[in-house]
């Protein structure tokens, strides 16, 4: 993003995760174990894969000699392969990337990422769901007035405030970790087929997913679901935040609810801006449109797309941040929520 707005929506934690070094050391972690999986096959030389994965795990590829090449071939990989086959010499090199193809190792780094993601966001939800209950028990007999269509119905209480923000965030971790344990390795070579891996094509796809812990699956290559669902996922989750937002917007207006950190006015000094509660509903709609970009590499041509796949990378990262940062943001503004009661 950049610029002074960037501090708004910062993720530190999770933008590590879509960074050059991350990118490049999952794709090294791919090649390393396909070229183990073909060496347990007879494929390669069981000595081959062992250099392969030493010269790995020490190699420091030039970056800017990555980024050229992802700028002329579109993909960083045949750079990569090249700055690994020319450390590793011979008689090995052929052996790196052996049948593989660039999306492929691009794919399959990328699961690995999300299973990391994913079980970080698991455990910011747990935060955020630990947060409601705290409030509930503390705050929960608080009298509260609910509202329908932006008008005053009946009074409420603050657990049943809470167990709206609640009951959403239990169904997300579930789908979360279902996404995680689910995610497929991409191997299906230059075409799709698999047949550039030979006789042993299926066994070497299960082992190679056994030892990334990814799931045995078909090849997607033209198939973009399983990063449609991640972005859904986003998009969910941000969704529910920008909701508990725009409730808290709402009642600070109202006086029913104080809240913690808010921000000051140059013009106002009485004033108290609700700054983690709008900031919860402008990444709810951030990643909403965002989802819909996502959504447009689905319609890819033939066998590959490069213009859908690309835009997946441009897209997917932002979402991801989007909505670690929410998660973040929904455990500060929680965290200092104290509701004002209301008579009916």
């Amino acid at each position: 993003m950049g610029g002074l707005a960037d501090a708004l929506i910062r993720d530190d934690e999770v933008a590590a995760h879509f960074s050059e070094e991350a990118e490049i050391a999952a794709m090294l972690r791919v090649e390393v174990a396909l070229a183990r999986a073909q060496a347990g096959l007879g494929i390669i030389e069981r000595q081959a894969a062992e250099d392969i994965a030493e010269v790995s795990a020490t190699l420091r590829p030039d970056l800017a000699a990555i980024r050229s090449g992802m700028a002329r071939d579109g993909v960083p990989v045949p750079a990569l392969v090249k700055a690994l086959r020319s450390a590793l010499g011979e008689p090995y090199g052929a052996d790196v990337h052996k049948g593989a193809t660039s999306q492929d190792i691009i794919d399959t780094g990328l699961m690995l990422r999300l299973q990391t993601v994913f079980g970080l966001f698991e455990e910011r939800l747990d935060s955020v769901i630990r947060l409601i209950d705290e409030t509930a028990l503390d705050q929960g007999l608080t009298s509260l007035m609910a509202h329908t269509r932006m008008q005053a119905a009946l009074p409420f209480t603050g657990a049943d405030k809470l167990a709206t923000w609640r009951q959403p965030l239990q169904s997300h971790r579930a789908r979360l970790i279902q996404l995680r344990q689910d995610l497929p390795i991409q191997l299906g070579g230059p075409i799709g087929t698999g047949g550039s891996f030979g006789t042993q094509y299926r066994r070497l796809r299960a082992d190679l997913a056994q030892a990334l812990a990814l799931r045995d699956a078909a090849p997607w290559h033209s198939d973009r679901t399983v990063v449609l669902d991640a972005a859904q996922a986003f998009a969910t989750l941000t969704g529910t935040m920008g909701k508990i937002g725009q409730d808290l917007g709402l009642m600070a207006q109202a006086g029913t609810v104080a809240l913690a950190g808010g921000g000051t006015s140059s013009a106002m000094a009485h004033k108290q801006n609700p700054v983690g509660a709008e900031l919860l509903v402008t990444l709810a709609r951030l990643n909403a449109g965002l989802l819909g970009t996502v959504a447009q590499s689905m319609v890819h041509e033939n066998e590959r797309s490069g213009a859908a796949w690309t835009l997946e990378w441009l897209v997917l990262p932002q979402m991801a941040c989007a909505a670690g940062s929410a998660l973040l943001r929904a455990q500060q503004v929680l965290s200092g929520l104290q509701f004002r009661a209301t008579r009916g």
